[in-house]
């Protein structure tokens, strides 16, 4: 595959189209978990610590290279890639409606431990399907084909956090998680109709090549320092627009935005900005670059968050709540485009599952601890506050950029091609 790349050759390929499934697949049970969840379980009279404190059911997004390698190293019959993704999509097809039928004022742990399984086959799911991204998509279409996942996985989120809260007024819970998890059939129809991908040559052919030749390669391809810079940028970069955004539903809420209110204006007026900036965005990696997009995406992300805490100030006004939005959509969705681009482009072909579980799962660690403490920070603090730490959170993360992401350089422990 040549090194650059047109525009048309860019967005006309069945890549692509392969990406938008592969990012609403993503998407749907993660937005169930951390915008459906918290609607349903505030909206019954749980309090904010307790929701705050369900971020941890999110374990399984942070600790999934554990059980990444076996996806590597095992083929179901369908295939590497395409049989364990039938099998963990089947599963969160199943297991979605099942929060329907409990009560959160008696089921409280019972809902913690449905959701617990939700985000272990979500995990399992997103470790396939990044594996299966990167072994699809060539070098040169990394930028554009994140991009377009990333969408997807954001457009996937009006799903629980739009029209299943409009549904919510209308009819009962139980109907509303039966009719989400029915938005996991186009992920499915997807995994059945593509062609499994060619296993390189030198890929692992026991279990334990599978564990520790992933890391091996990882920590001796351009040194330990190296590594650990890059270990830290993929921590660290997201940590600030992560904790904003962890209790965005119930911060609605807090303001006297009704649940219909936050379905047509607040996730909607996210929409346009989201799709139209995240294709821009991964056109413009294709000229820019990975390195110089991180730097310009990151720092409308961190504006983003300001935006949040000005809503915080102005209160229950839907112009402004449809403007944060707008601006949180296309900075949150530009920066995580050009941020899983990055991490795509750090795995080694032989052993994407297990690599990118390994770089999405530090990232995740964030999203799980410390917006596990967000409901405590936002009591004692309150809204504005809170949106100010979660700001300068996201300082330390642009800071790295200077050595892991130089403006005018490559990026550190990417030169498998060198």
């Amino acid at each position: 595959m040549p090194q650059s790349l047109s525009l048309r050759n860019a967005l006309c390929n069945k890549r692509m189209l392969i990406c938008i499934f592969t990012g609403f697949s993503s998407g749907l049970p993660l937005y169930i978990l951390i915008s459906l969840l918290p609607a349903w379980l505030r909206s019954a009279g749980v309090d904010l610590k307790a929701i705050g404190l369900f971020a941890l059911i999110q374990l399984p997004f942070t600790w999934k290279f554990l059980w990444a390698p076996f996806f590597d190293r095992y083929r179901p019959i369908l295939g590497r890639r395409r049989g364990w993704l039938c099998i963990t999509q089947l599963g969160l097809l199943l297991s979605i409606p099942g929060f329907g039928w409990l009560k959160p004022d008696l089921d409280l742990w019972l809902i913690a431990a449905l959701a617990g399984a939700v985000a272990f086959l979500s995990a399992s799911q997103d470790i396939v399907l990044d594996a299966l991204r990167r072994e699809i998509l060539h070098d040169p279409e990394l930028g554009l084909g994140n991009a377009i996942h990333v969408n997807a996985y954001k457009i996937a989120g009006l799903v629980p956090g739009s029209l299943s809260l409009i549904l919510a007024d209308f009819l009962a819970w139980p109907w509303v998680f039966s009719i989400t998890a029915l938005f996991m059939l186009p992920g499915i129809l997807m995994t059945l109709c593509i062609q499994e991908p060619v296993i390189q040559q030198g890929a692992p052919k026991t279990l334990r090549q599978a564990v520790e030749e992933p890391f091996f390669e990882f920590i001796h391809r351009n040194g330990w320092q190296s590594a650990l810079q890059i270990l830290a940028f993929i921590f660290l970069y997201k940590l600030g627009d992560s904790m904003a955004t962890a209790l965005a539903t119930p911060f609605y809420l807090d303001l006297g935005f009704s649940k219909t209110e936050i379905g047509l204006v607040a996730k909607n007026a996210g929409l346009w900005p989201s799709v139209i900036g995240g294709l821009l965005g991964g056109l413009w990696m294709i000229k820019l670059g990975i390195n110089r997009a991180l730097w310009l995406f990151g720092v409308v992300q961190m504006l983003a968050i300001l935006g949040f805490a000005w809503l915080a100030v102005v209160g229950h006004t839907l112009g402004w709540l449809a403007l944060v939005i707008s601006v949180e959509a296309l900075g949150v969705g530009l920066g995580t485009a050009a941020f899983v681009a990055f991490i795509a482009q750090a795995t080694h072909p032989l052993y994407t599952a297990t690599q990118f579980a390994l770089f999405t799962s530090l990232a995740a660690v964030p999203r799980t601890f410390a917006n596990a403490a967000t409901g405590y920070i936002v009591e004692s603090v309150g809204w504005t506050l809170f949106f100010l730490i979660c700001f300068i959170a996201a300082i330390p993360g642009m800071l790295l950029l200077i050595k892991v992401a130089p403006w005018n350089g490559h990026p550190k422990n990417l030169s498998l091609q060198d």
